[in-house]
């Protein structure tokens, strides 16, 4: 460990340095070095090159898993992270996270850009991570895939009391901050610059986290930040005023709502806001997405999406955003009922600026499976009588079963 430090600057003092301590079980140790080199880890070949780096990922997500709440506070999904960077596409330019956790939505930036045969020294990274365990887990994650870390930074304070990027102004920026954050320090910030639409209460902070992304939002950029469904209809304490003061400045792009389960440190439903200074093509517009009801249970307690279900969002955002037009020049955005709407401010306004994707794309219609209704209702009323008299036939047979042991109902 001391070797790769001295090779590598960025990672001084990030690595454990605890193997030769007493207390260590050496037996365990000497196993895990054998699994290691025992396994042939061949990474000569274009398919494995990122062999480490999955490796890493795998147990990272892993880890969080087995930390439950706790491994919510580093890990964000992975499927929600490429969901973010895909719709925002960050092929080129300043990448910023100001809640960095381990790092996982620099390492699927730097994916999507080799995926789409982009040059990986066209995006520089920067963030921020108040927890030092997290920090170093994220400086570990970059350097095995060899991205520049020097701009991800720590300290005890946190983004809010001690911006390490007071002057940046970034051209993606992705982030899942902590949800519904309480006593964040705004007593001491209530006359900061960042509270340009609002300054955030006390008792949460998912619109301190969101204006201090603007903050450093450049002027043709755009960014992604999950928060709690909360934001989308809170009015408290102001809240209300500062999310008017967003959708009149034609901030918010789109709105998309994500099915409950998640996420490893919480249960409830949450959501993703996007936000660009510049929408060209869709002034005074919002698109909302539900996306609460898609994905599949991966175990018993967690959700994730199908890459069918990113690409089914992906695609319906950027088919709107860039109006993509068919061979025959038909636009293939298109209002989905239960699903998708772009919604204008107007329509917005009339729903008091609540910003729930459900109030606007409405409910699916039903299929109609073509038989008639009388048809049914004689198929469901011959089936509750069977039900029925199976019922009294199970009834009678316990009484006799009693009374066989001498109990009577």
């Amino acid at each position: 460990m001391e070797a790769i430090e001295k090779e590598n600057k960025e990672l001084k003092n990030v690595l454990p340095q605890v193997y030769g301590k007493a207390n260590l079980d050496k037996a365990a140790l000497g196993q895990l070095i054998d699994l290691i080199s025992n396994t042939q880890l061949q990474a000569e070949n274009e398919n494995s090159k990122d062999l480490f780096g999955r490796v890493y990922e795998y147990f990272l997500g892993e880890f969080a898993n087995a930390e439950g709440k706790k491994g919510g506070q580093f890990y964000t999904p992975k499927a929600i992270v490429k969901l973010m960077v895909e719709m925002i596409e960050p092929y080129k330019g300043r990448v910023y996270d100001p809640a960095s956790g381990s790092g996982g939505m620099f390492v699927m930036s730097e994916k999507f850009v080799t995926e789409h045969q982009g040059n990986i020294k066209d995006i520089t990274v920067y963030g921020q991570e108040s927890n030092h365990t997290t920090w170093k887990l994220s400086k570990m994650n970059l350097a095995i895939r060899n991205i520049n870390s020097k701009f991800v930074v720590w300290n005890n304070e946190g983004t809010f009391l001690k911006d390490a990027h007071p002057d940046l102004k970034a051209d993606f920026i992705l982030a899942n901050p902590p949800f519904n954050q309480k006593d964040w320090g705004v007593d001491i910030l209530a006359d900061d610059a960042r509270w340009k639409y609002g300054t955030p209460p006390n008792g949460n902070a998912n619109y301190g986290w969101m204006q201090h992304m603007l903050y450093h939002l450049s002027p043709r950029g755009v960014m992604a930040t999950v928060l709690s469904n909360g934001s989308l209809s809170s009015n408290t304490s102001g809240e209300g005023d500062i999310r008017k003061n967003l959708v009149d400045n034609d901030l918010v792009e789109c709105i998309v709502a994500l099915p409950k389960q998640l996420f490893y440190n919480t249960g409830i439903p949450a959501c993703i806001w996007f936000l660009r200074r510049e929408k060209a093509n869709h002034s005074k517009e919002v698109l909302f997405i539900d996306a609460s009801e898609m994905g599949y249970m991966k175990s018993r307690v967690h959700r994730d999406f199908t890459d069918k279900d990113i690409a089914k969002i992906r695609d319906t955002y950027l088919n709107w955003r860039k109006r993509t037009v068919t061979s025959s020049g038909v636009e293939k955005y298109r209002d989905e009922k239960g699903f998708c709407k772009s919604a204008t401010l107007e329509t917005i306004q009339k729903h008091s600026y609540v910003l729930t994707p459900g109030r606007y794309v409405g409910i699916p219609d039903e299929e109609d499976d073509g038989i008639p209704f009388e048809e049914k209702m004689a198929v469901l009323t011959t089936t509750l009588k069977q039900q029925m008299d199976k019922e009294e036939e199970l009834n009678r047979e316990i009484a006799v079963q009693l009374a066989k042991i001498g109990m009577r109902l």
